[in-house]
C-alpha cells in the first residue's frame, strides 16, 4: 500500500503542474494502481509512459525514469492483499516448496 501511494503522489503532481496528455494518462493510471484495480495493465501503463515522457523531452528525465521503473515493479508484483483485483479475483500467492535433501552416496547404507 504504501508502494502505491509513494507512487500515485508525484503523477498527480506533475499531471497538474503539466497539462499534457502523458502525465494526464499516467496520473489516470495511477489512481486505478492506488485503487489496486487492474494492477498489470496500470502498471504497464505507467511505465510506458513515463519512459515515453522521459525520453521525449530535454532537461531533468531522472524523476521520469524513477516513476517508470516503480510502476513496472508494481506491475510485476502485482496487487496486493487491500486492493480492488484480490476482491474481485482473489489473492494469489505462490510458494516454493523446499528442496529434498540430496545424498552423496551412490549405494543405500545397510
Amino acid at each position: 500500500m504504501c508502494l502505491r501511494v509513494g507512487a500515485i503522489i508525484p503523477l498527480v503532481h506533475y499531471a497538474i503542474a503539466n497539462v499534457s496528455l502523458g502525465p494526464i494518462v499516467a496520473a489516470s493510471a495511477g489512481v486505478l494502481l492506488l485503487a489496486g484495480l487492474w494492477t498489470p495493465v496500470a502498471g504497464t501503463l505507467i511505465a510506458l509512459t513515463e519512459l515515453w515522457i522521459a525520453f521525449s523531452q530535454s532537461g531533468d528525465v531522472w524523476i521520469d525514469i524513477v516513476l517508470a521503473a516503480l510502476a513496472a515493479g508494481l506491475a510485476l508484483l502485482g496487487p496486493g492483499a487491500w486492493s480492488i483485483d484480490a476482491r474481485l479475483f482473489g489473492r494469489k500467492r505462490f510458494s516454493i516448496p523446499p528442496k529434498s535433501r540430496i545424498t552423496t552416496h551412490d549405494h543405500p547404507v545397510d
